[in-house]
């Protein structure tokens, strides 16, 4: 039941992660008005509301103006539950499993914000850096110290490639919201993952971000948000960070 629960209760989660995503780009309130057709502007019934259900039931449409409904919908709420499962098989119900999924959420919603526009929000990185500190005080298994020194690698360690990637060509390279979402993955994983998460996010960005550039006839300039990588790399780091990290010292020893 603990299971089936988790499973739904990220799935309604997830309904309200992509009003996040469709309202906080726009700096729109995420409370009111209510849940609403973007094209007619019609209030959604309860009864249409319901996660991945609603969309099947009403064939991907609105009821009241027919408009076509976003796949990123069902997607969301999907990947949610995932997540929200994941994270319930690896801590349990326990006060872990609601500060994770609040990180793999967070997560979640800056991944689609930053494909969409390619901005992170700072409403939503700027808190998640402190509140991964004060968890890490009371319910984070890492230490408040090596949380804290995760914030700062993190959030240092792009900022001086940012930087020098600046000075070097002279354009901006890497956004400062990236330096934001890198120190709020430290605070929550703290430094070792923070590496991690560097090589895991720097490697998966690089092979997918050439497979685009040649499918789209782009050159190296061409810009591909960095965030999702980020978050990706965060989400392995998360779930089999320490066995990655085994793995390679067993086969370096």
């Amino acid at each position: 039941m603990l299971t089936f629960a988790s499973i739904l209760f990220g799935a309604v989660v997830g309904s309200f992660l992509n009003v996040c995503i469709h309202r906080l780009p726009k700096e729109e309130s995420i409370v009111r008005p209510g849940s609403h057709c973007p094209e007619c502007k019609t209030p959604i019934r309860f009864y249409d509301n319901i996660p991945l259900i609603s969309y099947l039931l009403l064939e991907g449409k609105c009821r009241y103006c027919g408009v076509s409904i976003s796949l990123q919908y069902p997607l969301v709420e999907g990947i949610t539950a995932l997540g929200s499962l994941l994270v319930f098989v690896k801590f349990g119900f326990s006060l872990n499993y609601l500060f994770y999924f609040f990180f793999v959420a967070a997560l979640i919603v800056i991944t689609v914000i930053d494909l969409y526009h390619q901005i992170i929000p700072d409403v939503i990185s700027l808190p998640g850096i402190v509140i991964g500190l004060l968890g890490s005080l009371s319910i984070s298994p890492i230490t408040f110290s090596t949380s804290l020194i995760g914030a700062i690698a993190g959030g240092g360690s792009l900022f001086l490639v940012a930087a020098g990637y600046q000075w070097l060509f002279k354009r901006e390279g890497m956004g400062g919201g990236d330096v934001k979402l890198l120190a709020m993955i430290g605070s929550f994983l703290g430094w070792k993952s923070v590496i991690l998460t560097i090589l895991l996010s720097s490697f998966i960005g690089s092979i997918i971000g050439i497979a685009v550039m040649l499918i789209k006839g782009k050159d190296f300039k061409y810009a591909i948000p960095f965030g999702p990588f980020l978050s990706m790399g965060a989400v392995i780091s998360l779930f089999i960070g320490e066995e990655l990290i085994r793995w390679y010292l067993y086969f370096n020893r």
